[in-house]
C-alpha cells in the first residue's frame, strides 16, 4: 500500500509541470483582453414593422480560461458596451430614444478542436458555450429609466493564431441569446423577443 501511495505521489509530481507547457499541451491559465463590435437583435417587435433595439456599438472586455484538460477549459468572460436605444419605424428608419449600457458576464466551456497550419502560422480553432447574464442600464426619454438583468445563454466559435511563445491573436464570434426584461425595466408585463446579440471581437491571448 505504501509503495502504491508513493507511486501515485510521484506520478502527480511528474505530471504537474506538463500542464504548464505550450497551448497544444494544455496551458494552465490564459487571459485575453479584447475589443470589437456588438450587434443587437430586436428586444421587441410591434405592429406594422416597428421594433425596439440598440444600435451596433463597440464592445470591450476580457476572458480568463483555466484548463481542465489539454483540450477543455473553463472560461470566465466579462464585457461592456454603450449604445443608443432606438425604435425602428417603417420608411422613417430608426428614431433614437436614449442610451443604454450593457454589462455582460458569463461562464463557459471551451473546447479546442486541435492545431492546423494557415500560411505557415499555427492555428487553433475552438468552440465555446455557456450561460450568464446581460445587465442593462437604460436611460430612454419618457419611456424607460431603469436597470434590467436578463439571463443569457451564449455560443461562440473562434481561433487562436500563434504569434510567439505563450502569445496568440484570438478572434471570436459569439451569439448572446436572451430576452430583455421589460418587467424589471418598466414594471409592465410585456413579453419581449428572444434576441440574438452578436459579439465580434479580437484580442491577444497570453498563456501562463
Amino acid at each position: 500500500m505504501r509503495s502504491l501511495i508513493r507511486a501515485l505521489i510521484a506520478s502527480s509530481v511528474l505530471a504537474t509541470p506538463a500542464l504548464a507547457q505550450a497551448p497544444e499541451s494544455g496551458t494552465v491559465l490564459h487571459v485575453t483582453p479584447y475589443a470589437g463590435a456588438m450587434i443587437f437583435g430586436n428586444y421587441l417587435s410591434g405592429p406594422l414593422g416597428t421594433s425596439l433595439s440598440s444600435k451596433p456599438s463597440m464592445l470591450y472586455g476580457a476572458q480568463a480560461g483555466l484548463s481542465l484538460s489539454p483540450q477543455l477549459s473553463l472560461v470566465g468572460n466579462i464585457g461592456y458596451t454603450n449604445s443608443n436605444m432606438q425604435v425602428g419605424l417603417p420608411i422613417l428608419g430608426g428614431v433614437q430614444l436614449g442610451t443604454t449600457s450593457v454589462l455582460l458576464y458569463d461562464a463557459d466551456l471551451e473546447y479546442d478542436l486541435g492545431n492546423a497550419k494557415a500560411g505557415g502560422t499555427a492555428l487553433s480553432p475552438f468552440v465555446q458555450a455557456g450561460v450568464g447574464a446581460m445587465k442593462y442600464d437604460v436611460n430612454a426619454v419618457s419611456v424607460i429609466n431603469a436597470s434590467a438583468t436578463n439571463l443569457a445563454g451564449n455560443v461562440g466559435v473562434g481561433a487562436d493564431f500563434t504569434v510567439g511563445r505563450g502569445m496568440a491573436l484570438r478572434v471570436l464570434a459569439r451569439d448572446y441569446i436572451g430576452k430583455f426584461n421589460f418587467k424589471d425595466a418598466t414594471g409592465l408585463g410585456i413579453t419581449g423577443n428572444t434576441a440574438n446579440n452578436f459579439g465580434l471581437t479580437a484580442g491577444m491571448r497570453f498563456d501562463f
